[in-house]
């Protein structure tokens, strides 16, 4: 179950972005910071390839990732600033939020303070959920847009370059395959299958009930 659920998850997002282009990338990307967890490490990378076939430009990928985040992140920052914890803690698991990751995030949020909210964004896991904290803690809306909007464009741009450069040197590495676009999209999904593996597992296992009390 959890294999089919790593290919679907997998296949959506890579037939998001072929289709909808850019948009698909921004709302990928939203869907990620507002704490709903598709794997940037699919979107960016595959986004990447995009553009050393000349379909997309590498600065509009990761503006359009960024501005996806910021969108996405204004959701969760707006829930923890309203009280929603207890809501996602409840019943989280349903959109494959666990537990931990919030509480995760929460510490982060706590140890570091606003800088938090940058340095997250070059973190896995916690980068998916940080925002939300940040609005548990009333972060100043600016500073907030301001740290979100530079972490995330880093981090789109760092994973489309590297997506783009595996697509640019694809003719030194062709003798090994036998087509193009199947193999981006197997190491791709592959770089991530593990991630959702693991997230899923824990949800699946984790004690569902009494720790959604705010």
């Amino acid at each position: 179950m959890i294999d089919t659920l790593v290919g679907l998850v997998s296949a959506f997002i890579i037939a998001s972005i072929s289709t909808l282009g850019y948009g698909g990338v921004f709302l990928m990307m939203a869907m990620e910071s507002a704490c709903i967890p598709l794997p940037s490490e699919v979107v960016m990378p595959f986004s990447g390839y995009l553009v050393s076939t000349a379909r997309f430009e590498l600065q509009m990928v990761a503006i359009a990732g960024a501005t996806g985040c910021l969108f996405g992140s204004y959701i969760a920052y707006f829930v923890g600033a309203s009280g929603g914890r207890w809501f996602l803690l409840k019943y989280g698991r349903y959109v494959l939020i666990a537990p931990h990751e919030i509480e995760l995030a929460e510490r982060f949020f706590n140890r570091w303070g606003s800088p938090a909210v940058f340095i997250s964004r070059l973190l896995p896991v916690v980068r998916t959920f940080i925002s939300f904290p940040a609005g548990v803690a009333r972060m100043r809306l600016l500073s907030f847009t301001i740290y979100t909007l530079a972490g995330s464009y880093l981090w789109c741009l760092l994973l489309a370059f590297a997506g783009m450069k595996l697509g640019q040197h694809w003719e030194e590495l062709a003798p090994w395959f036998h087509r193009f676009d199947g193999v981006i999209v197997v190491i791709i999904v592959a770089g991530a299958a593990m991630i959702l593996y693991n997230r899923v597992k824990g949800i699946m296992t984790a004690p569902t009930g009494g720790a959604a009390e705010e």
